[in-house]
C-alpha cells in the first residue's frame, strides 16, 4: 500500500518539507491520487535508502568493526533523544524501526544525529515469535 508523503518522510528519516522538494524536483517518483495527492510506493522508498542499508552478510558491514555478532541489522537514524545519562536512539531498519536504549557518553562518542547510518547489534540467548 503506498505511503502519504509525511509517512515516508519519517520512514526515510528526512523531514516532510525535504521530501516534497523531492517530489517536485521529480527526485522521488509518486503515485497520484484522484484527488490530486501524491502517494509512494513502498519500491520507491526502498530505492531511496542507500545501498548499505539493503545489503546483508558482511559486505553490508563493512563500514562497521569487526566484531563477532553476526546478527548485524543497518539502518537509518531516525530520532536520538538524549535525556542525563542514557539516551533512546530509533532505527529504521527495512521499514521497521528498533529503538535501543544507550549512555548519552555512547551517542556523544559516536556522534549519532538523525539520518546518519548505524547498525543495531542483537545479542540475545532467545528470540520469541508473538502472533496477533
Amino acid at each position: 500500500m503506498p505511503l502519504k508523503p509525511r509517512d515516508a518522510a519519517l520512514r526515510l528519516g528526512i523531514s516532510y518539507p525535504t521530501l516534497k522538494q523531492w517530489i517536485y524536483r521529480g527526485k522521488v517518483r509518486t503515485i497520484t491520487t484522484p484527488g490530486g495527492h501524491h502517494r509512494i510506493a513502498e519500491a520507491e522508498l526502498e530505492r531511496l535508502i542507500p545501498a548499505a542499508e539493503t545489503k546483508t552478510g558482511p559486505e553490508g558491514r563493512r563500514s562497521f568493526r569487526k566484531i563477532s555478532g553476526r546478527n548485524q541489522l543497518v539502518g537509518r537514524v531516525l530520532e536520538v533523544k538524549v535525556d542525563g545519562l542514557m539516551a533512546q536512539v530509533r532505527l529504521s531498519i527495512g521499514g521497521q524501526v528498533i529503538t535501543s536504549i544507550i549512555t548519552a557518553d555512547a551517542v556523544a562518542e559516536m556522534g549519532l544525529r538523525k539520518g546518519d547510518t548505524a547498525a543495531a547489534l542483537i545479542k540475545s540467548t532467545e528470540v520469541m515469535i508473538v502472533r496477533p
